[in-house]
């Protein structure tokens, strides 16, 4: 086998529809979530007290599921777009880390006995003065600080139904690129999405009270700020850059 082939070996990694890869990993994290677990975080998340219906981390795992699901299902359409190894490796990242993180939010809204879905607007729980839960940041000072606008202040729109979320048009001129186009076209559009999510996990860091679903908050920020700066690298080599 040629060091080409070898190559273009490991950074295949297609395993059936991209549907049943992300259903495969949400389950997965589910049944483990569900059985109580072995770490700390399941433990914490199936605390004596779940939280309420309306509460922030109902509303975090809830929303946070659904943005997850559609990086999960970008990553894949970029992944039959192009040939590009590094590309197609953050991709792969992206899809692996958000699907497992879905299906551990899925699995402690099966813990705490809440729905999945609500009639809730989307981010609502983010709304200054939510009731049923404090506004204190994680210093324990009131306020919310950089997330004016955010719940009620957003208007949902042709399938973008939070910050970040790509329309079903920007999807469809996705799926229709290929090549650098498609390059662009993903990193362009992953890097609004991981901008929404952060602010969303900043606002369950502060919000939310169950410790370990706080510390999934805070890593999910930090990591998608590193992938934001790889993002901007790889448009930038592509003589391109995030959009304003």
């Amino acid at each position: 086998m040629t060091a080409g082939k070898r190559r273009g070996r490991r950074v295949e990694w297609v395993a059936g529809s991209a549907v049943a890869l992300a259903l495969l990993f949400a389950g997965v994290a589910t049944v483990a979530s569900a059985r109580g677990g072995a770490d700390g975080a399941d433990r914490a998340a199936a605390a004596p007290h779940p939280p309420a219906a309306d509460s922030a981390d109902a509303g975090f795992a809830r929303d946070m599921a659904v943005h997850h699901q559609q990086a999960v299902e970008m990553s894949f359409i970029v992944r039959d777009r192009t040939k590009d190894e590094e590309v197609r490796r953050l991709a792969y990242d992206i899809a692996n880390t958000q699907a497992n993180q879905r299906g551990m939010l899925l699995g402690w809204l099966d813990l705490w006995e809440l729905p999945k879905t609500t009639a809730a607007e989307p981010m609502g729980w983010m709304a200054a003065g939510h009731e049923g839960h404090s506004a204190k940041g994680m210093d324990g000072t009131a306020g919310m600080d950089g997330m004016a606008g955010m719940g009620t202040g957003y208007r949902a729109h042709d399938g973008s139904l939070m910050p970040g979320m790509a329309t079903r048009t920007e999807l469809d001129r996705l799926r229709k690129a290929s090549g650098r186009a498609a390059e662009i076209r993903y990193l362009r559009l992953m890097t609004e999405h991981h901008r929404g999510g952060i602010d969303m996990a900043r606002g369950c860091a502060r919000l939310c009270t169950v410790k370990a679903e706080k510390r999934l908050a805070r890593g999910m920020a930090e990591a998608q700020q590193s992938e934001l700066d790889e993002m901007a690298r790889l448009l930038a080599a592509r003589g391109s850059a995030p959009r304003s």
